[in-house]
C-alpha cells in the first residue's frame, strides 16, 4: 500500500508491519499533527479495498481512539422489500443517509457521549444502541464506502483528515469473488452480488471527491 503511485500486496489486510513503514509512519504522523478536542478521520474506499482493515489498524495505533462503521446505518431488508431495494443491499441509497450525517455533526462537538448502531453481519441487520463514543474519546475514525461522495448529505460533512483506497476494478472484483465464495455462496449467488458490488465501486471511484491522502493498491 503507498500514497500517490506505489504498491502494496492484492490482500484485504495491510502489509506486514505497515505501520512501520516509512508511509506507514507519516500517516502517524500527519494524524498526531491535527489539532482539535475532537478529531474526526474518514476511510473510504469502494467494496474490497480493504478501508476496514486499514481503518480497524489506524485505531490500534491511536490513544483516545474509536472506530465508527458506516455500515450500522444500513436500512432494514424490510424496507429494501417494500421498495424493491433488497437486491441492491450495500448501494448508497439503501443506507439511512441523513441519520448518518447526523451523527457525524453531533460527533464533531466534543465532550459528549454519542450512541450510534452498528451492523451485524451474522444476522443482516443494524443494532440500535450497540456501539458508543464516549465523551472523553478524542478521535473518530469512520469508515465507509460513500464518505466522500459529492451529493448531499455526503458532502456537507467536514472532516480533520480524509484517506481513500484506490483500488484497480480487476483487482477489486478478484477479492469480492473470492469473499462470496468464501461465505459459502453459489455460482449464481456470486454473480448477483459481485454485479451489484462493482457497480456500487464505480460509484464510489467515479463520484467521489478528492481524499487528502490516497493509498493506491494495486
Amino acid at each position: 500500500m503507498s500514497g500517490e503511485g506505489g504498491r502494496c500486496p492484492p490482500s484485504f489486510g495491510l502489509p506486514p508491519g505497515y505501520f512501520d513503514t516509512k508511509e506507514g509512519q507519516d500517516l502517524l504522523a500527519r494524524v498526531a499533527g491535527l489539532r482539535g478536542d475532537r478529531l474526526l478521520i474518514a476511510v473510504a474506499g469502494a467494496p474490497g479495498s480493504g478501508k476496514s482493515t486499514l481503518a480497524e489498524a489506524l485505531v490500534g495505533q491511536l490513544r483516545d481512539a474509536v472506530l465508527v462503521p458506516m455500515d450500522g446505518f444500513h436500512l432494514d431488508d424490510s424496507v429494501l422489500d417494500a421498495r424493491g431495494l433488497r437486491q441492491r443491499k450495500g448501494a448508497v441509497e439503501t443506507f439511512d443517509a441523513e441519520g448518518f450525517a447526523v451523527m457525524v455533526e453531533r460527533l464533531a462537538r466534543p465532550g459528549r457521549e454519542v450512541i450510534y448502531p452498528l451492523f451485524d453481519r451474522s444476522r443482516e441487520l443494524a443494532v440500535a444502541g450497540a456501539g458508543v463514543v464516549g465523551s472523553d474519546q478524542r478521535i473518530v475514525v469512520f469508515e465507509g464506502n460513500y464518505l466522500l461522495l459529492d451529493r448531499a448529505p455526503w458532502n456537507r460533512l467536514r472532516y480533520d483528515l480524509t484517506l481513500f483506497l484506490d483500488v484497480p476494478e480487476d483487482e477489486l472484483e478478484r477479492r469480492l469473488r473470492g469473499r462470496w465464495r468464501g461465505l459459502g455462496k453459489g455460482d449464481a449467488a456470486v454473480a448477483a452480488h459481485l454485479a451489484n458490488d462493482l457497480e456500487n465501486a464505480r460509484v464510489v471511484g467515479e463520484g467521489s471527491r478528492q481524499a487528502d491522502v490516497v493509498l493506491r493498491n494495486s
